[in-house]
């Protein structure tokens, strides 16, 4: 595809191969098709199955699955993130970008012990999406960054997967027209939440050497901050 002819919704082109995990309402994935006018380049996957979903969110979803199919997408039911390197219909594919919106284990335990069931799912979809992308592509998590989703720590997470932030840009749903995040799981699975501070983190599986000259100047910038502040106190 030329580059004229490539069209463009945020971080996403019609250009790029792109695996979309965890969705729920397949909103999203309605949003990048029809702003491409096609979605032949799109995998559309969920835990859940076609019929769970229509339990949880009614007719519109099968109107939905429906027109994706019509434009190319490629949907798939019964993907787990934590194990989808493994995934017959996945695991020959590299993608250019993976991508992940809201990613969350469930309500079922106490704050302490949630958080680490969602930093454990958040680890185990890096470790697996590692394995589906191109070398020089990006894996997407779209998170909020308020407390407690804060204590997720997703960079640290990502750096022990040996996957490194190259930008962290804020989430803004307006730019995704049609786009409406569901809960998702429980008995309000089919409500909305309030997005907040969000951010879309990218990591890759290497930074340039002008991202890795940037940090350091930056690092190397906050450390001069901190000793004249240690010199003055």
């Amino acid at each position: 595809m030329g580059k004229s002819s490539r069209k463009w919704i945020t971080h996403y082109s019609s250009s790029h191969d792109i695996l979309l995990v965890g969705e729920g309402n397949f909103s999203f994935s309605a949003c990048l098709a029809s702003a491409f006018g096609t979605a032949t380049n799109v995998v559309a996957t969920s835990l859940d199955s076609e019929e769970t979903l229509l339990r949880k969110y009614g007719s519109d979803i099968k109107t939905t699955l429906e027109e994706l199919k019509e434009l190319g997408c490629s949907v798939m039911h019964g993907v787990d993130v934590m194990t989808m390197s493994q995934h017959p219909l996945l695991c020959h594919t590299l993608f250019d970008r993976i991508v992940f919106n809201f990613p969350h284990a469930g309500f079922q335990y106490s704050r302490d012990k949630s958080s680490k069931l969602h930093q454990n799912l958040v680890r185990r979809f890096l470790r697996n999406a590692k394995e589906l992308f191109v070398e020089n592509g990006e894996i997407h998590i779209t998170h909020k960054i308020s407390y407690p989703y804060s204590e997720w720590e997703i960079e640290e997470v990502a750096e022990e997967e040996d996957l490194f932030l190259r930008e962290e840009v804020e989430f803004n749903e307006g730019d995704y027209p049609g786009y409406v995040n569901k809960k998702g799981s429980g008995p309000n699975s089919n409500r909305t939440f309030a997005v907040g501070l969000c951010s879309t983190f990218k990591f890759v599986k290497t930074l340039s050497k002008k991202t890795r000259k940037k940090r350091l100047a930056k690092a190397a910038e906050f450390a001069q901050l901190n000793a004249s502040s240690m010199s003055l106190s």
